[in-house]
């Protein structure tokens, strides 16, 4: 069926806009400290996503002082350039945010920064984040972040390309993704039957999913294993796909976003991709015939490799405590929330979000993989020298044996 859905226009838009937008200094939402009487003042400092992210934080601030005027909110919105140079400046000059959306946050809590997750919203709003999340934002057992928004991995499959290499239905294995992809290779005129990008952009990723989907993993916050038995299925299950020639040429040199390019010109049968590619597909392609479905696996168990930002709290003042949680309460209420994730391009992080997406046509094969989400170790120190190793060293897979790569990789990360 051809996807022309509502959804995929806000992701298309929430794709393409510029990330430049900033304000100066704290007073973007709700004017200035002059104009808060005695009230409690909270400083918001965020990313932005997109052209609408500005507007979609001042319409929540709006609505929460409404409702609390004891309370005021102070937005900065700077760009994610900028972002982790302006928080740490305001935290070296003693000014960190009260609230803060962004990626890492380890250091922060490492530090005794930030107030645990549980101690700034009420219990109904912690248990409402999918279990998955909330794992992925704890250290040491405590969670010290709130999800914000996600972003999750589905196959795409072009349903024309199948049906011409006579394969009945999208695969769910290992096996029966070997045997479709082979197949469509075999029509010839430069069609690949599954877009592997094992290139510097994005290895990591690729890399997991076909990992991960084999029941292994590259480690927790406190071990990197990389070079780990478990790993070798989904590796071994690579050369396969590649020797077999039911890849593109060259995958181990392929870069993700020019890969979903082909793929949206419809020369690719199947392909890993995200929520905004349906944007992208409506975009410049919205005659393509596709589906999505959850990502094929060794024996078929449902999987994702999800990503998530974070909002945290800093511990700057005790007084303003129950103000932090009486805002993050207000807004992920699913009537506040919601509107706010859809409009920017990405998946909710709350099972009422969930929940209330659940009719999106476009969205429904995230959502529904979403609570099986594994995340990269990134509280571990070693992280970032995983994530450089993978990108340099893991497109050699296409040449030699898994397990020397993944040894390889293992000795990179462990020589820091």
């Amino acid at each position: 069926m051809k996807k022309s859905l509502r959804f995929g226009a806000a992701i298309a838009l929430a794709a393409t806009a510029s990330l430049t937008l900033a304000s100066c200094g704290f007073g973007g939402g709700s004017g200035s400290d002059d104009e808060s009487g005695g009230a409690t003042t909270l400083d918001l400092l965020v990313p932005s996503y997109s052209d609408n992210t500005q507007g979609l934080w001042e319409d929540v601030i709006e609505g929460f002082e409404k409702e609390n005027p004891d309370i005021k909110v102070n937005l900065e919105v700077q760009s994610w350039d900028n972002l982790e140079s302006v928080i740490t400046t305001k935290i070296q000059g003693g000014e960190a945010p009260d609230i803060y959306n962004g990626g890492p946050f380890a250091g922060f809590a490492a530090d005794g920064l930030l107030y645990p997750a549980e101690e700034v919203v009420s219990a109904d709003t912690f248990s409402d984040f999918q279990d998955s999340f909330i794992a992925n934002a704890e250290v040491d057992g405590t969670a010290y972040a709130l999800p914000l928004i996600a972003s999750a991995r589905a196959l795409f499959v072009n349903n024309a390309l199948l049906e011409q290499a006579g394969v009945a239905a999208p695969p769910t294995t290992w096996d029966e993704l070997l045997d479709a992809a082979t197949k469509i290779s075999a029509l010839g005129g430069g069609i690949a039957g599954y877009g592997m990008p094992l290139g510097s952009e994005e290895a990591q990723a690729e890399a997991a999913v076909w990992l991960w989907g084999g029941g292994g993993t590259f480690g927790d916050a406190t071990e990197i294993t990389v070079d780990d038995p478990a790993n070798l299925p989904g590796a071994d299950q690579i050369k396969k796909m590649i020797d077999a020639g039911a890849t593109q040429a060259d995958p181990g040199s392929t870069d993700r976003s020019p890969l979903m390019d082909i793929f949206i010109q419809g020369k690719i049968g199947m392909q890993v991709g995200l929520p905004p590619t349906v944007g992208q597909i409506e975009e410049n392609n919205p005659d393509l015939d596709y589906s999505i479905v959850p990502i094929p696996t060794e024996d078929g168990s449902p999987f994702t490799l999800g990503v998530m930002d974070q909002l945290m709290a800093f511990q700057n003042d005790g007084d303003k405590q129950d103000a932090i949680t009486k805002f993050l309460d207000y807004y992920y209420t699913a009537d506040v929330y919601v509107p706010w994730v859809q409009t920017e391009g990405f998946l909710p992080v709350t099972k009422s979000g969930a929940e209330a997406l659940g009719g999106e046509e476009a969205l429904a094969p995230f959502l529904e993989v979403l609570p099986d989400a594994q995340f990269y170790p990134s509280t571990n120190p070693k992280w970032s020298a995983t994530d450089a190793a993978f990108k340099a060293l893991f497109g050699q897979i296409q040449t030699k044996p898994s397990q020397e790569v993944l040894t390889e990789i293992q000795a990179q990360v462990d020589a820091g």
